[in-house]
């Protein structure tokens, strides 16, 4: 069975997970902080906070803003559900918009028709791991600024809606020369097990707000957040006679481990040599053998502006419904491949459908998910693995349609 997206572990992570837990020093320590300002310098900012998911550093970036009940955040109505889940978890509203017919993001038009003196947050989704149009989104807020309403010190500081990246997509993507990360106020990472870089589970928030704010005060003031509102961690703490700590605020636990950051280190170190060329190349192979097909609607993975991180490759085919969709999964699964989908719509889940949430609202989002396959992407795909990939997808729909 050839599988959808197992993580890279080889000799080289295992020997280094091996050295971590021989040193004694397995929680947050000099590895997390290490790795911290290895991602700011591969990312090109300042200050990045590791933590143990992407849902919790979106999480802590709506709180340290200050939404709350009332407020609404725009997010896409094609993502995972953590990302609106955390907005839930604040007591605000997600408040869904519909995405792009071509790559799946979040539609501008959209967020334009959503804004409203509520609004808060918009949270992007890179969906497979093309960058949404930063500049654009940030046109729309700066037009918006007269509809924004504070309610905070933080808030009025910035005097905008703050722009929260959900990347966990799109480590190492780029859009006009710079990497995500550096592309707006806040972005948040997943190192998830099936993340192009992982750190078996984890997330890192990367800060890019302007001017007046000091992008490393805040991740000072996140990482008391992030571990339970203390005020110093461990590793401080073991510094002789340095034992004494104070609780400033009632934190969260959501830390990452020196366990974990190794793993990323490793992975981070070849990355772009590796990593992206392994999975680019994947990339092309499927798109060169399916480009022939008429019934082949192939995704977007680089144009003049953006270059993907390869994390998904999305197919859809022509003229089907779901139910077709369906079917042809199910053959291509009968013939030892796996696939999978990328994603249900939120208004198709359970508690946002009960929520009041409806799928018609969405027409793009639902058109997008019923003719979608996502294809597997993994490291090490053989190139044999990929034509048994290729041929399975191609007999599968040949079968349905």
């Amino acid at each position: 069975m050839i599988s959808f997206s197992p993580p890279r572990i080889d000799d080289k992570i295992v020997d280094a997970v091996a050295e971590v837990l021989r040193s004694g020093w397995i929680t947050t320590g000099p590895k997390t902080k290490s790795f911290e300002k290895k991602i700011a310098e591969y990312c090109g900012v300042g200050s990045v906070l590791c933590l143990n998911s992407a849902t919790a550093g979106l999480e802590l970036a709506l709180r340290w803003y200050g939404v709350g009940q009332g407020d609404e955040v725009i997010l896409p109505a094609y993502t995972y559900a953590a990302t609106a889940n955390v907005v839930m978890h604040c007591g605000a509203t997600p408040v869904l918009a519909d995405v792009n017919k071509d790559d799946f993001n979040i539609s501008l038009a959209e967020i334009e028709k959503k804004i409203t003196t509520r609004t808060k947050v918009i949270m992007p989704v890179d969906f497979g791991g093309l960058p949404s149009d930063y500049d654009a989104i940030m046109k729309l807020v700066q037009a918006a600024k007269a509809k924004f309403v504070a309610s905070n010190d933080i808030q009025k500081q910035l005097g905008r809606i703050l722009v929260l990246s959900d990347a966990a997509h799109s480590f190492g993507a780029t859009y006009k020369g710079k990497r995500t990360g550096a592309l707006t106020d806040i972005s948040v990472f997943s190192f998830h097990a099936v993340k192009n870089l992982t750190t078996a589970e984890g997330g890192a928030m990367a800060f890019n707000l302007p001017a007046p704010f000091n992008n490393d005060d805040i991740y000072k003031s996140l990482c008391v957040k992030s571990l339970h509102g203390q005020n110093k961690d461990a590793l401080a703490k073991t510094q002789k006679g340095n034992w004494k700590y104070d609780i400033i605020e009632p934190g969260y636990k959501c830390n990452m481990t020196d366990i974990m950051a190794v793993i990323g280190m490793i992975e981070l170190e070849r990355y772009d040599n590796d990593t992206l060329k392994r999975r680019k190349a994947i990339v092309e192979a499927y798109h060169k053998a399916l480009t022939k097909y008429d019934w082949a609607i192939l995704p977007t993975f680089k144009d003049v502006d953006k270059e993907s991180s390869y994390h998904l490759f999305p197919l859809r085919i022509k003229g089907i419904d779901e139910v077709k969709r369906d079917a042809i999964i199910q053959k291509i699964f009968d013939k030892d491949v796996s696939v999978n989908v990328h994603f249900i719509p939120l208004a198709m889940l359970s508690f946002y459908k009960n929520s009041g949430y409806n799928i018609k609202d969405y027409p793009v989002a639902y058109d997008n998910y019923s003719r979608e396959i996502s294809l597997p992407i993994f490291y090490d795909l053989t190139d044999e693995q990929i034509q048994i990939v290729i041929d399975a997808v191609v007999k599968s729909v040949l079968e349905v349609i």
